[in-house]
């Protein structure tokens, strides 16, 4: 096939086709990088496959890792590994539109329709521009988050070094990305108010979607009265979710020494709010999750299953998909005709998505839990725990990661890209079809519940 063939080719794929395309480019050159002499520090090795699944956390601002980031890869390493969260975070698509931009070039309707694919946005015809607005938020955010950092690690270590960790850390927190720079993650920080709520708050951005960020602008600058209904739902659900899980937690988790036990109430409320923060994709932890009570897992499972907002650097099924779901059966329960909220009507269409979304997700993990579990012999709720974590690209783990075999690893790594790229994307992917039918059959009734 030559290159003018290859172009073609191309153009005839579908946008989600054309998205898993550019992510396996970009984790295919992230592999090789990071298994450079120069990536890794002196004395350290990586094979192919923990390379691989290093970049695909990174790109899919996950935070799994099967080695530790702090001691084994250079600065040059760990600066590749923020390279591709960044990346990965702001889309790759994304990304190559702002080469686009930069150069000069018009951008064309099957490129402007990638992008919004991939941002999950409702149209095209406004992409650039959004894109130069994302481009503002995103390193604004990171800027701020950057420095209020610095000045907390400055009294641990050099200025030089502190102003590296407080960018790192600002990224992979905006991102929900979870990698960090410290070899038990954030615990040492789990008594230090500022550190917690800067990552907290960098991750609620970073999560609650660019739309909504773009929608609470517009209120504040032109004095708008409303936000859409997505920024609403997202916010809504966000709250309901970062503060109930809050709240499970810190009731959960309260008298157990291997949590919470030895810390003080006020410290218990800090580390039980940025547990809940950064159960929604996020991935780091300030206390040690190796002992987490049984209910405590089975809520972090659902609430990293839910995860973060459409339009975002965070996975999971998305808050607004889980909000649509849940006015649907408050309707059916008042019997009510159509989907209500926040006095406006939604499409069924839309619940046909939100409900493909739920079933495709539920069926994937699923399937890749038993797998791991016909081959590993973790307890279930570790590898359950383990599975959710990858889909929902949160990067939190019980402590298996680095010990599971090389074809659970694979399992985790396509589960992470699964997640990153969205369950209905991915599946839309792989059996889409430009057919329609062209008759419809019979309705018939059938007796459920």
């Amino acid at each position: 096939m030559n290159i003018q063939e290859t172009k073609e080719y191309l153009k005839k794929l579908s946008p989600s086709r054309k998205l898993i395309l550019g992510f396996l480019l970009a984790i295919l050159i992230g592999t090789i990088l990071l298994m450079m002499p120069f990536s890794l520090n002196e004395g350290k090795n990586l094979s192919f496959i923990s390379s691989l699944f290093t970049i695909v956390s990174a790109i899919c601002v996950t935070g799994l890792t099967v080695v530790d980031t702090a001691t084994v890869f250079s600065p040059i390493g760990t600066t590749i590994i923020i390279f591709f969260i960044q990346l990965g975070g702001l889309g790759v698509m994304t990304f190559s539109s702002i080469l686009f931009l930069a150069t000069g070039k018009k951008m064309t309707f099957h490129e402007r329709e990638l992008l919004k694919e991939e941002r999950n946005a409702d149209s095209s015809g406004e992409i650039a521009d959004f894109i130069k607005k994302l481009l503002f938020i995103v390193f604004t955010i990171e800027s701020i988050g950057a420095i209020i950092l610095t000045m907390e690690f400055i009294d641990q270590m050099s200025f030089w070094k502190a102003l590296y960790f407080g960018i790192f850390h600002s990224i992979s927190a905006f991102c929900n990305a979870g990698f960090a720079l410290f070899s038990n993650n954030l615990e040492g920080f789990k008594s230090n108010v500022v550190v917690n709520l800067t990552i907290g708050y960098l991750i609620t951005l970073g999560g609650i979607g660019f739309a909504v960020i773009t929608s609470f602008i517009a209120v504040i600058r032109n004095g708008v009265d409303r936000f859409n209904l997505t920024s609403k739902m997202a916010i809504l659900i966000s709250i309901m979710l970062t503060f109930g899980g809050m709240i499970l937690f810190l009731l959960l988790e309260y008298s157990n020494p291997d949590t919470l036990g030895d810390l003080n109430f006020i410290q218990k409320i800090l580390a039980s709010y940025f547990q809940s923060v950064t159960l929604r994709t996020a991935g780091f932890n300030t206390i040690p999750l190796g002992n987490l009570r049984d209910a405590t897992i089975f809520i972090s499972c659902i609430l990293m299953f839910i995860g973060a907002s459409p339009g975002s650097t965070g996975g999971g099924i998305k808050t607004t998909t889980f909000g649509i779901i849940m006015f649907y059966v408050i309707g059916i329960v008042k019997k009510k005709e159509n989907i209500e909220v926040f006095n406006r009507r939604i499409d069924w269409e839309i619940l046909n998505r939100a409900l493909a979304i739920l079933v495709i997700g539920i069926t994937y993990v699923a399937f890749i839990i038993t797998c791991i579990l016909v081959v590993e012999s973790f307890p279930m709720e570790q590898v359950v725990f383990e599975v959710i974590s990858a889909f929902g690209t949160v990067g939190l783990t019980l402590g298996i990661t680095p010990h599971l075999s090389v074809f659970s690893k694979i399992l985790i790594i396509i589960t992470m890209f699964v997640g990153r790229l969205g369950p209905l994307t991915f599946a839309l992917a792989i059996g889409e079809s430009k057919n329609k039918a062209i008759s419809k059959y019979p309705k018939e009734n059938i007796l459920v519940g």
